[in-house]
């Protein structure tokens, strides 16, 4: 692991990630999705409100954790909407109320990123997920890390789509802050 530069120049080290364990602070976190809809001229967007979550650092430098996402905390800003964002046609929240991340590896690279490894759960379907996380904030304490997804909804038996009105792809912004826990 090495120091990497981020747009104002400073240096952000992964070597000052300090083996441990971490949690996720959820004032600092967001979970933000945008997907196209009206047969794609209008981008739908939205953020879960309530995002919890925990990590270990060990020794070596890699890590494990787990995202919980609060599905009934979506809020697109259209209470509408939200209702049956909220209802059987997509996340079935009474059934599903969170969605999970389990990252199984994550392991920094040279450039400041991490590859992320692990299972994505929505609405009871399992699927596996990679990505790739940019560092932007890196201490002994404190570490935040950014990350943009797709994600195809139908493989987690989201299939609603009246008259082909919504592109089949969701995107998501992670921007996961964890602080270390004193021992």
């Amino acid at each position: 692991m090495s120091d990497i530069t981020d747009g104002s120049q400073r240096a952000v080290s992964l070597t000052d990630v300090t083996p441990g364990h971490w949690t996720l602070d959820p004032a600092q976190s967001t979970v933000n999705i945008e997907n196209k809809s009206i047969w794609g001229l209008v981008n739908v967007k939205g953020v879960f409100t309530k995002v919890v979550g925990e990590g270990e650092v060990l020794a070596g430098g890699s890590a494990h954790g787990t995202l919980t996402i609060d599905v009934a905390s979506l809020d697109t800003k259209h209470a509408k909407r939200d209702i049956h964002l909220r209802g059987t046609d997509f996340f079935d929240v009474d059934k599903h109320p969170s969605i999970t991340f389990t990252a199984t590896s994550v392991t920094a690279n040279r450039n400041g990123t991490a590859e992320v490894t692990g299972e994505l759960t929505v609405r009871g379907t399992t699927r596996p997920l990679a990505l790739t996380a940019q560092a932007s904030e890196v201490s002994a304490d404190a570490v935040t890390l950014t990350a943009s997804l797709s994600v195809e909804r139908t493989n987690f038996g989201i299939t609603w789509n009246q008259l082909g009105m919504l592109k089949p792809v969701t995107f998501v912004t992670i921007t996961a802050r964890f602080t270390r826990q004193s021992a």
